[in-house]
This record gives C-alpha cells, structure tokens and sequence, in this order.
C-alpha cells in the first residue's frame, strides 16, 4: 500500500510537471496520455469545465469515460444522455449510490442525506419530508421569506438604489439565503443581510468547505490526503472552516436542547417551530430508534439542509435576475402578469396561494434552472456491474457522474435553440406549466432521490424575483462577465454587479 501511494504522489506531480511544460489546444479532444491519463487536460481546463465538458459530449454521443493517472481510481463515466440518467437514477437506482468515495471527498457533509445510503437515507428522506410538510413549516416558511425580503432585501436595495451605487447580487442573494435557512432549520437568524455587509464568520466558513470539497474533486486523492495529513494549503483551510462552523452548529444544538428542556419542565409555552425543534421532538420509537437524539446526527442533517437551502436557493436567483435583466421583453411580461394576478386595489399580495399563479414567471425560472442547474453535477457509484443504454459497459466501484449543465445544452433534447432563454418553451397553450420528465429537466434530480425542496425553492425564488422585479429596474454593469465558478455550486465566478433604481410603475 506504500508503494501505491508514493506512486500517486509521483503521478500527481507529472501531472502538475506536464501542465508548466506543454501547451495544448483547448478544443482538442481529451488524450489519454501514459501515466497521467487523461488528468492534464482536466486541470488546463478546470477554468471551462462545464463547457469544455459539454463540447466534447456532443463530440461523444453524450458519454464519455474519463481515464485517471494509474494507481489513483481517479477514473470516471460522465453522460448527459437521458436514457443513461434515467436507467441511473430510476430504472436500475438500487445499482447506484454515492458510495464510500464520495463520503470521503463530501467529508464535511458527515452523514447527512446528500451523502447517505440504504436505511439511513431512507430514515432522513422520510424525516425531512415529515417536517417539510407539515402545516405549521408551510406557514412558517413563508413568514420568513416575506419578513426577510421586507426587513432585508428591500431596505438594502433602496439604499443602493438611492447611493446610486453598484452591488454585487449574488453576495445579496447569498445573504438573504443563508438568514433564511438558518433561521427556518435551526431558529437563529444570522442577520448577514444588512446594508453594512457585515462579515460572519460561519457563513465565510460554509463558503470554504463548498471550495475545499471541490478541490478534492480535482487533485488526486493522494494528494489532497497528504494536505491533510501535513495540515497544509487546502485542507488546513478546510480544517479551520469546519470547527469554525461546526461550533456554530453545535451551540445552536445546545441552545435548542436547553430551550426545550426549560418548555418541559416550567411548562411554558410552546416553542417556535423550526425543523431542528422539529427533529428533537420526532418520537423516537420506530426503524431507527434513539438517532435523533445524537447530536452528530442534528449535526449532519442541520448542514444538509442549509446546504441544500443557501447556495441552491442564491445560485438559482442569481442566474435568473442576470438572465432578465438582459431580456427586457422577458421582463416586461413578468411584469404585465404580476400587475394582472397581484394587484388587488393597487396592493400587490406576496402570498404563496396569489406567487402560484404566475405561471409565465415560474416558466422563467424553469428555463433559467434548465441553462443554470446549481449543482452542475450529480454524482454516484455502480455497487456491480452494468450495461448503461447507450452501451457502455459499467464495472464494480465505478464513479458515474451526470452532466446536468450539459444536459440544459443539448439540441437532442431540447431542439435547435436549446441555447436561448425561452419562458415559453415551458407554457402549455392553455396556459400550465408543461410538464417535462425529470431525467431531462434534472434540476431538482429524479427517481427516488429526486429533491424534498423543490417547492420550497421555488417559493422563495417566486417571492424574492417578483419583489425585485416589481419594485426595481436592475442593470447589468457594462463589460461585467457573467461566467460560471468552478464549484460544487454553480456560482457566478465574478459575481452579479448591477445598478438597481426604483421602478415607477
């Protein structure tokens, strides 16, 4: 096992070696070179991987088999071909799991949902769709978002707007997502939305695990383990991120726990309700008894939700608002519909019952989420072997990746103008939203793995866009790139910089 490793190590530096001393178009195809594989060419384009994957899977009839350097298990299939998605994660799904390589590299997910198989995914799945629909989290859920936008996202918007300043909209959307998840999962509110911008430190901590986790994905595993082992670069970053908001978490536990206790015993009233009061109170009879009542369980679950409720959430409004702001008609019909279905005696209603029935704005949202999924990819391994439809053959352990940012890119899919912002590709004739299978629409994932939060996310994406666009008129900086990160989320690299005035309508 030594050997092996020496051996990656020396692998990952002629891989790093071969980057300084050779030169290679971009747009040729991956070569799988001795040793190496084909590892160089993903580093010299790690800054254009979701293109330069898209690129060469329409090149490859939608799937590809990545070769690592040798000894590394760095190895890969990556599709975006619908039949493929559907066999993986509907037809053959108890083929496929994420498996004990992800675990390792989504480390500080713990062992959360998002990492979970078997009964513990099938407990938590069926515990957090207890929670998400209950009554009192519906009503709760939308008295926070419409509190937030009104205490937060509007005071910060009219003061840049009076300013007459630029303001970076994804760092707002992230901030409001993250007030809102914390608050909603755990019952404290942050307060990172505020026109000072203050800096908080478990948020900053959330935004360098999601970078470090990526980095793993990148580098060989050797070589990330050696960074951690010596508690340098990366992962003595990573290291640091996790304490700093893991203790966050965990005094978060300890409040609630002392709270509830005190409600027991003195009998006083009720406690408001969030999903981690909601969790400790769970009976703890049933297929899994006494779990909640570990706190490394809270723990793993509170991080999976404010995972799955922050960056989700903010990446989704980030693209959406760019992708309006430069399609004025888009816009402008938007618009007509709110003044249509909102305005009740020239008051507009924020409601959940009055947000669904804008149907043109959800159909916006679909087709931003369809070019701009925020988890670009979806990630799973085969437990045995296997035939995908397009005839590849899957070994043992293999990793299996889906292009969902490819898919959203594909004329095979989605016709000649896959690549245009179109709301009315997803509008019936008589006005429904048009329903598309979620093998080829796999924003929100499919089968049985297919997201918890699916309407939760579009409530507050619906109640943040609409109040936007009703009350302001943003702009796009001149010359600003909208380009995406390279991230597990699908960020924008450089934020979104605009200008916002004051609608007058």
């Amino acid at each position: 096992m030594a050997i092996l490793w020496y051996a990656e190590i020396l692998v990952a530096f002629l891989c790093f070696l071969f980057l300084c001393q050779w030169r290679w178009n971009k747009h040729s195809p991956f070569k799988n070179w001795p040793v190496v594989g084909m590892l160089p060419r993903l580093l010299r384009n790690a800054s254009d991987v979701h293109e330069h994957a898209t690129r060469f899977l329409k090149d490859n009839g939608g799937t590809i088999e990545f070769k690592g350097p040798w000894f590394t298990n760095m190895g890969f299939v990556l599709t975006c071909d619908p039949t493929n998605v559907h066999h993986i994660l509907s037809r053959n799904f108890s083929n496929y799991e994420k498996g004990p390589k992800f675990r390792e590299i989504f480390e500080p997910v713990g062992d959360g949902i998002f990492s979970a198989d078997s009964d513990s995914w099938r407990y938590q799945r069926k515990l957090i769709q207890s929670m998400i629909k209950n009554k009192k989290f519906e009503l709760f859920l939308e008295k926070v978002c419409r509190e937030k936008v009104e205490s937060g996202l509007i005071p910060i918007l009219d003061h840049v707007s009076s300013m007459g300043i630029e303001v970076d909209l994804q760092d707002v959307f992230q901030r409001y997502t993250f007030d809102n998840v914390c608050f909603m999962v755990l019952g404290f509110d942050p307060n990172c939305l505020s026109i000072y911008f203050p800096e908080v430190a478990h948020a900053k901590a959330f935004d360098q695990m999601e970078q470090s986790v990526f980095y793993r994905h990148i580098v060989p595993e050797s070589y990330w383990k050696l960074q951690r082992w010596l508690q340098i670069g990366e992962e003595k970053k990573l290291s640091n991120a996790c304490k700093i908001f893991d203790q966050f978490v965990y005094q978060c536990i300890s409040s609630k726990r002392e709270e509830l206790s005190r409600r027991r015993t003195q009998k006083v009233e009720e406690a408001k309700f969030d999903l981690l009061t909601a969790c400790i109170e769970e009976d703890e009879g049933g297929e899994m008894d006494g779990l909640t009542k570990s706190n490394k369980f809270l723990r793993d679950m509170a991080f999976s939700l404010i995972a799955a409720g922050r960056d989700t959430v903010s990446s989704g409004l980030t693209w959406f608002i760019w992708l309006v702001a430069t399609h004025p008609s888009v816009e402008a019909k938007i618009i007509e519909e709110m003044r249509e279905h909102l305005l009740v005696k020239k008051e507009i209603r924020w409601g959940t019952e009055e947000l669904s029935k804008l149907v043109y704005l959800e159909g916006a949202i679909c087709e931003s989420l369809r070019l701009f999924p925020p988890i670009p990819f979806e990630h799973l391994c085969a437990i045995d072997s296997d035939i995908l439809p397009s005839g590849h053959r899957i070994g043992p352990s293999t990793r299996m990746l889906c292009s969902l940012y490819s898919m959203g890119r594909m004329e095979s899919i989605w016709g000649g103008d896959c690549l245009e912002f179109k709301p009315e590709r997803w509008i019936s004739e008589q006005g429904r939203i048009v329903h598309v299978p979620s093998y080829k629409f796999i924003a929100f994932n499919a089968g049985p793995r297919t997201c918890l939060g699916k309407d939760v996310s579009f409530i507050q994406m619906k109640m943040v866009a609409s109040s936007i666009i009703w009350n302001y008129h943003v702009q796009v900086v001149q010359g600003h790139p909208a380009l995406p990160s390279i991230s597990v989320v699908l960020h924008m690299k450089h934020g979104l910089k605009v200008r916002v005035t004051k609608r007058d309508l």
